[in-house]
């Protein structure tokens, strides 16, 4: 997928504004992550100097070691500034650092033995700092953002152990799910690609069942960017979902069986969606029942949520329908000419009967006319009466002259007592419920 598309989808899904919320616990780069962003996406595509000059003067600091270095909420611009790329995309983004959740050794939290106090914007009096900063994390995650990353770390990144972080980060996850909120998890790490850190990306994928992408946020490419967006475009919930039947599916009517499973299959597994992401586990297990030869997704319309499908039947079914609905043994492919040609002929024929048939229906006696190729002209001929001469001409041709009759016959046969009489009664209304 191209750059300006993923930017254009997202742009499309968010109303223009990509509001970036970054959180998670303290001292696991998000304030790196921004100023990366901010660098490498944002302000060489800004088209105003004064804007892009304002945007490099509001990056975030950032520095290694235990110690907090965001303090307080901080929109970064401070105004969202319009990006376009490549002259044919543009969005309003701004992104959203927050403090983050405490972790126990991080440092900058705690003050002459007691809790560092701080002033914020939601309370007149001072409050303890890691109050100020759940308080704070809390409405970016609620209120401030349209997407959101989760900024974790496998403990490379500073002194801090892996394990301090564990308790924040499923924290974070799970208010973020609470609200439904579009996410990814971002794992921090100095080495992202080793195995270490990619085999607990993926405990982390399993244990949340979000996403997980092993990055390096000082070292964050256009491309890193570009995946790490496209990733969250495939959390964004489904809006529509459309289904290609084969098209004689369609003609079938609505209470027969196998269009009734069909569709009852689709309904069935379109419940587990909910993101673009359920979209391909879904179709796989719909592919997986038996009159359904594939399942696949043929398009996805990232920007509107929508998604369409394509079900595919096995190639002898239609055959085996056909037989079914009409009594005619067509059997494969080989058979299906040579029986439409002989249906077309049949066609033909009652076409010819079927004004006097609707005749004889309606009145009780219908005429065939004859056709123009049948009619038969004979040779003029010259004839004379009396002093005078003329021409006769003949013609001939041949009609059906149909009539309604209701025929009635009666049989009364001797066959010896009553009782005699009675079994062979009994036996000719068994016969005819058994074969009318």
């Amino acid at each position: 997928m191209e750059n300006r598309s993923i930017y254009q989808d997202i742009a499309m899904r968010t109303g223009g504004d990509i509001y970036l919320g970054l959180v998670g616990p303290v001292r696991t780069g998000k304030s790196t992550f921004i100023k990366k962003f901010m660098e490498t996406l944002v302000i060489p595509n800004i088209d105003s100097d004064y804007r892009r000059e304002r945007a490099v003067d509001e990056l975030p600091q950032s520095a290694a070691g235990k110690t907090i270095m965001t303090t307080e909420p901080k929109f970064i611009p401070e105004e969202a500034v319009e990006v376009f790329l490549d002259n044919q995309a543009s969005f309003r983004v701004r992104l959203i650092d927050c403090v983050g959740y405490v972790v126990p050794s991080a440092l900058g939290y705690v003050e002459n033995d007691g809790p560092r106090m701080v002033m914020t914007p939601w309370f007149e009096e001072e409050v303890p700092f890691n109050m100020a900063a759940e308080i704070g994390t809390r409405k970016v995650i609620q209120e401030h953002s349209t997407i959101g990353l989760v900024v974790t770390t496998d403990g490379s990144i500073s002194d801090i152990p892996r394990e301090e972080y564990e308790q924040a980060e499923e924290r974070v996850i799970s208010e973020l799910k609470e609200i439904e909120k579009p996410f990814v998890v971002l794992l921090n790490a100095t080495e992202p690609g080793t195995a270490k850190v990619q085999d607990l990306a993926r405990q982390l994928a399993e244990k949340y069942e979000v996403p997980v992408m092993p990055v390096n946020c000082l070292e964050l490419t256009q491309n890193d960017i570009r995946q790490i967006m496209s990733a969250v475009l495939y959390q964004f919930p489904v809006k529509e979902i459309c289904v290609d039947f084969p098209r004689w599916i369609l003609s079938l009517k609505q209470d027969h069986w196998l269009r009734r499973e069909l569709v009852g299959t689709i309904l069935e597994h379109a419940q587990q969606i909910a993101r673009i992401q359920d979209v391909a586990s879904a179709m796989a297990k719909t592919a997986e029942q038996e009159h359904v030869e594939s399942a696949f997704v043929s398009e996805i319309d990232l920007g509107r949520g929508r998604v369409k499908l394509l079900m595919q039947v096995p190639g002898n079914l239609l055959y085996e329908i056909i037989d079914e609905m009409t009594g005619l043994t067509i059997g494969s492919e080989a058979g299906l000419m040579p029986c439409m040609i002989e249906l077309a002929q049949m066609k033909r024929d009652y076409e010819k009967i079927k004004g006097a048939l609707d005749q004889v229906e309606a009145v009780g006696y219908g005429i065939v006319m004859p056709t123009l190729d049948e009619l038969k002209l004979e040779e003029p001929e010259i004839v004379k009466q009396g002093s005078r001469y003329g021409v006769r001409l003949k013609a001939s041709a041949p009609s059906i002259h149909m009539m309604k009759a209701d025929i009635t016959t009666e049989i009364s046969p001797i066959v010896g007592s009553e009782k005699q009489s009675e079994e062979l009664v009994m036996y000719l209304l068994q016969e005819f419920e058994d074969s009318p």
